[in-house]
């Protein structure tokens, strides 16, 4: 019995100790807890600045993979052209077949589009009857979306001439210089170029009217879409003030009934 007591008033000192301790240990200053939250907030600023961009996919253009009204997470630093200096401590990748990319328009400087690579530099593209041969061989393209129409110029691609197409969709500067990439019926990727098209070949405006994307125009791969709210197709072209108004105000009315949830959080491939 002794001993326990002996044992209980050890263990009593002992937390008097400790508590007398944390007392005398000082205490975060409300600027210390500023700066601390500071460089978290900087942190999360540069990861977003540097390695994270979101995007809003407003276009029918990569149905099915991407739809409108996705809000998704691009990866900017691995696709983008490698920095000498920084090289060895970012896993650069090579931008591939089949990969999705986020870039900046060619015929549009300062609009963003995102298509996935068909041909990268060195390869001979063609379609015939919109089947997309690469370097002679017909692509399996398990996402593709076709509607059933048919055109010469986009689905012949490119043994139609720019100059007979109905289509007036081409960039002056494509229908000029489109002649000279071709090569035995296939258009050829040049270096430094990429041959991109939309899941959705239909109504995909894409390399086969615009042109080869070059390769310091690209921003970066797509990661996972974080939300996905139901919008119209031309809602990104109302542009007015009362519009974005209502749009907002539609948005936080509908949140949760009109957010697609089975496409929160799904990966881009």
């Amino acid at each position: 019995m002794a001993s326990t007591l002996q044992k209980e008033r050890a263990s009593s000192k002992d937390k008097r100790t400790e508590d007398a301790a944390d007392n005398q240990r000082p205490k975060e200053t409300p600027m210390e807890f500023i700066s601390s939250m500071a460089v978290v907030l900087v942190t999360g600023l540069f990861i977003v600045t540097f390695n994270l961009q979101a995007f809003e996919i407003p276009s029918t253009s990569m149905k099915n993979t991407l739809l409108v009204g996705d809000h998704l997470f691009v990866d900017r630093t691995t696709a983008a052209p490698p920095t000498s200096w920084i090289k060895p401590l970012i896993p650069y990748g090579e931008i591939k077949h089949g990969d999705i990319i986020v870039f900046i328009s060619p015929a549009q400087p300062g609009l963003y589009v995102v298509k996935r690579i068909i041909g990268i530099p060195g390869d001979r593209i063609r379609l015939r009857n919109g089947v997309v041969y690469r370097n002679g061989q017909a692509l399996d393209e398990p996402y593709k979306v076709r509607n059933g129409t048919y055109d010469t110029y986009r689905d012949e691609f490119p043994s139609v001439p720019p100059e007979l197409s109905a289509m007036s969709n081409l960039s002056p500067e494509w229908a000029l210089t489109l002649g000279s990439h071709i090569q035995n019926g296939e258009l050829v990727v040049p270096p430094g170029g990429y041959f991109g098209m939309g899941d959705n070949r239909d109504v995909s405006l894409d390399s086969r009217y615009w042109g080869f994307i070059p390769r310091e125009n690209i921003i970066g791969r797509p990661m996972f879409i974080y939300w996905s709210f139901e919008t119209p197709e031309h809602q990104y072209q109302q542009t007015s003030l009362s519009d974005r108004v209502g749009w907002l105000a539609h948005v936080a009315f509908h949140f949760f009934d009109h957010t697609q949830w089975r496409r929160t959080l799904r990966l881009v491939h």
